[in-house]
């Protein structure tokens, strides 16, 4: 059996033996490096037996084994999909990674990568999309950046204003134009 207390508190790294470690003074602290899998970020995983039906948000990376139906919100994180994945939802995150099913639009601000044996039946909206040999993809793709997408569009006028350069149009109406001399012209 494994005690509990012992689990919780983090493993200390091996002593280094005398003849290795350089000699230091007596009251320095040691040196602990990250483990190389946190990189200061968070992960969070959701096995595959758990089924979450509704919306699901976050400020973290998440990995999800198990079923989601509804709508899943990580604008500023790292979605992962993984092979036991059933996913039935609209997705917004920073970038999606799917190895499992999804069904429903992506929405992505840097990618969206599906990988060998991943499914995606929906719209993918994203400046990157990976599809990998043997991955299932079923919808259209928008590759277009948000920011040359708001510089490809006119601006919008207002339609009696006139454009630079050109003289005012006058506004153009359903009734019969009258000359001066009470005569109509146009029907």
């Amino acid at each position: 059996m494994w005690k509990r207390d012992e689990s919780v508190k983090p493993a200390a790294p091996p002593a280094p033996t005398p003849a290795a470690a350089p000699s230091a003074p007596a009251g320095a602290a040691p040196v602990v490096s990250e483990p190389r899998g946190q990189l200061g970020r968070d992960m969070v995983n959701i096995g595959k037996s758990v089924v979450i039906k509704g919306e699901l948000s976050g400020s973290e990376d998440l990995t999800i084994e198990g079923q989601v139906d509804g709508r899943i919100d990580l604008k500023g994180n790292v979605l992962t999909i993984g092979p036991n994945g059933k996913i039935k939802a609209e997705i917004f995150a920073k970038a999606v990674v799917v190895l499992g099913e999804v069904t429903g639009n992506v929405n992505a601000s840097e990618k969206v990568d599906i990988r060998d044996n991943g499914s995606v039946d929906g719209d993918i909206a994203s400046p990157r999309v990976a599809i990998a040999e043997g991955a299932h993809f079923r919808g259209s793709v928008d590759m277009q950046r948000a920011g040359a997408a708001k510089a490809q569009q006119p601006q919008a006028q207002k339609p009696n204003q006139p454009q630079q350069g050109q003289p005012p149009q006058q506004p153009q109406h359903n009734q019969p134009q009258v000359q001066q001399q009470g005569q109509r012209v146009g029907a």
